[in-house]
């Protein structure tokens, strides 16, 4: 007795395999700078230029955050549409992001192991975090609200972050590992997980900020 697939499961599983495949060599190409930096030095060394770099990976995931939520155009095609019109805002936000996290990691290390570190190092490792899951949940923001200004993006993405902390924990969890993932395995990393770990923060973040669409969208058919 042969076990028959129906048609459409296969054409389901092809579906979700190109859009892994064809988002991770999309999310490659447009990171592909920061992700050389990454692979070939030791960004204990190099991470000066790296902060430099790190922003303009922000539009790449929010056009990953858009092709997430509807391909229908198309993978490249609403990646490219969503990459172009993020990139201002995102930018900004990578430049906001990473030069708070640079000031807060280098105080860390600053006061590490002095009698003001005790009290000090905690309260800077978890503003450290809050800014790192704002920034998650603003990257979804601007992938669904591309006009929404800067500043309520930032205010809705840290307030729901952490009103849904325990989302947010499981997002940290899953970047640390495919961070380290990518430091052991570039390739499989780069080529296989990244996407479906996107997927994972990109669904958390989407779920937390569901509160804020809502108020979006009543506020629209208000007006």
């Amino acid at each position: 007795m042969r076990l028959r697939i129906p048609d459409g499961v296969l054409s389901t599983l092809f579906g979700v395999a190109y859009l892994g495949l064809a988002t991770n060599a999309l999310l490659v190409v447009a990171c592909l700078p920061l992700l050389m930096l990454i692979v070939a030095t030791d960004p204990a060394v190099t991470w000066p230029v790296l902060v430099v770099f790190a922003p303009l990976s922000l539009p790449a995931f929010v056009a990953t955050c858009q092709v997430f939520a509807d391909s229908s155009d198309g993978v490249v095609r609403t990646f490219a549409r969503a990459w172009r019109r993020s990139f201002r805002k995102a930018v900004a936000l990578g430049v906001i992001v990473t030069g708070l996290v640079t000031v807060l990691v280098v105080d860390v290390r600053a006061l590490f192991g002095q009698r003001v570190g005790g009290v000090m190092v905690p309260v800077l490792v978890v503003m450290a975090v809050l800014v790192v899951v704002t920034a998650i949940h603003a990257v979804v923001v601007l992938a669904d609200a591309p006009t929404a200004r800067l500043r309520d993006v930032l205010w809705w993405s840290m307030f729901l972050a952490v009103r849904r902390w325990y989302l947010a924990g499981v997002s940290l969890v899953v970047m640390g590992v495919q961070a380290a993932f990518l430091v052991e395995h570039p390739a499989l990393a780069l080529g296989l997980s990244a996407t479906p770990a996107l997927y994972v923060v990109w669904a958390n973040a989407r779920h937390a900020l569901r509160p804020a669409f809502v108020a979006a969208g009543q506020a629209g058919a208000a007006a």
